[in-house]
């Protein structure tokens, strides 16, 4: 498999560097390099590529802002470049399969190749099975019935988001469903907690629900979501009630209500 990969720097020594660290890999291809993230925007937006090795500090359009201007195509993994550490957090908020400080090291860089290549080898599997469905939705109804049922029964089977965008404080943030800590209600906003970072939600707790994987993410309060991947201990309380401990160490309470059900998760 060819990966198709563009370059954005606003210097043309740093792209011919990386240029030249990409030659070892067989199979990266670089089909466009960028200076500017106005042509970045358009470049991945016509040649739709599979990865973008993007800088971050760029004058006008910076990295993030070619994130956010290819959010409404199915955007290509993004690694971001940076000589600035500060920027690596804001990175992975942005949903980057790493981050590279300049001057670009080679092990690092084949660290990175590595898993571009097993995150597309995932998407792939996804893609393929989404053309296998529609084909067998033209030639055989019956056995879309039965893949369908199986997946209610056995697997979640791309029923429930891996993947959530989230619009706060003017950017989008593309945030990992497993990387969600506990969620909270706020009215029609909802509270989103990946470790010590939070975000802002415009959606109801029920719409919410309905895209999360419930053998994962349960109700332990009227307005709170936890994900019990992330529970490292159960703390009684009065009347009934309990605290879980998280993993970041955030304490979330249970009310009398959802103890029984949370109770077959964390026991």
């Amino acid at each position: 498999m060819t990966i198709r990969t563009i370059l954005v720097d606003d210097e043309k020594l740093a792209i011919q560097g990386l240029q030249l660290r990409l030659e070892p890999f067989e199979d990266v291809e670089v089909i466009e390099t960028c200076q500017n993230g106005r042509e970045a925007i358009r470049a991945i937006k016509t040649l739709k590529p599979d990865l973008v090795f993007l800088d971050i500090q760029m004058p006008g359009f910076d990295g993030f802002s070619v994130v956010q201007g290819v959010m409404e195509i199915d955007p290509p993994l993004f690694v971001f470049v940076t000589a600035f550490q500060e920027h690596a957090i804001r990175a992975f908020e942005a949903n980057a399969v790493n981050y590279l400080m300049k001057p670009v090291d080679e092990d690092k860089l084949a660290d990175t190749v590595e898993r571009v290549r097993q995150r597309l080898a995932e998407k792939k599997s996804s893609d393929e099975a989404d053309r296998l469905r529609g084909v067998l939705s033209e030639v055989a109804p019956e056995a879309v019935e039965d893949m369908d049922g199986d997946e209610t029964e056995s697997t979640t089977g791309g029923r429930y988001e891996r993947l959530i965008n989230i619009k706060d404080r003017g950017q989008i943030f593309r945030v990992e469903v497993d990387t969600i800590e506990h969620i909270e209600a706020a009215g029609d906003y909802m509270c989103i907690y990946t470790g010590d970072n939070s975000l802002i939600l415009r959606e109801t707790m029920k719409d919410l629900e309905r895209r999360l994987d419930p053998r994962t993410f349960q109700r332990v309060h009227r307005s709170t979501i936890v994900n019990l991947d992330q529970v490292r201990q159960v703390k009684p309380h009065t009347n009934g009630e309990c605290f879980l401990v998280l993993d970041s160490g955030a304490e979330v309470k249970v009310s009398r209500s959802y103890r029984d059900v949370v109770a077959r998760f964390v026991h």
